[in-house]
């Protein structure tokens, strides 16, 4: 499994954020490090595609994001974080809608998920009712049980509880899961996972 990003252009308006950036990672995790600004979070937005580069090309294996978008897609997937866009909807209605666009996702492995981080009792809930934490932790279920190639996580343990950030680094550790998944966090402590690297912003 590996990331591949080659001649990376994105600016912002205010300022210009890759000139000719070039990436390659394998599978395991890999920590993005840099300051405030840097641009890590824009750039796990652009290898996911909910951002589009200037210039440049993004793979994985030897899909390529803008010659094949749906089965790029359907090969990551990016937690940040952000509360969803959809507040008519209960919990168990936005987790069916990501389980829908993942054909193989392992229900049984999402409800294990679901009941480590206590969200069993929240499924039938209005997503606005989630406190930070809880959108976090439901975001996080869904990271940790879809079969896809490329894990793209912002900031993975803030808002989390002590217990949740022990199984999280838990999961990540996973032998299994460390061969078969690319994973790229950003954090600005140190993560204490077994890393594959770390790339400086």
């Amino acid at each position: 499994m590996e990331l591949r990003i080659e001649q990376l252009n994105f600016e912002y308006a205010s300022h210009p954020l890759f000139r000719q950036f070039n990436l390659r990672l394998g599978a395991g995790i890999t920590w993005l490090r840099g300051e405030n600004g840097a641009g890590k979070t824009s750039l796990l937005k652009l290898a996911c595609g909910v951002l589009a580069p200037h210039t440049g090309k993004i793979w994985i294996d030897d899909i390529e994001i803008h010659a094949q978008p749906l089965a790029y897609r359907l090969h990551c997937y990016y937690c940040g974080g952000d509360t969803p866009q959809l507040p008519w909807l209960t919990v168990r209605e936005i987790l069916d809608m990501h389980v829908s666009l993942y054909p193989g996702t392992d229900a049984e492995q999402l409800n294990a998920q679901l009941a480590a981080f206590h969200l069993l009792p929240t499924l039938d809930q209005p997503v606005t009712t989630l406190s930070l934490g809880q959108h976090k932790k439901m975001q996080l279920s869904l990271a940790l049980s879809l079969p896809v190639k490329l894990l793209l996580i912002d900031e993975p343990f803030n808002g989390l509880d002590v217990d949740a950030v022990a199984y999280l680094r838990q999961q990540l550790s996973t032998p299994e899961r460390l061969q078969r998944q690319c994973i790229v966090l950003t954090s600005h402590l140190e993560p204490a996972l077994p890393l594959q690297g770390t790339v400086q912003l």
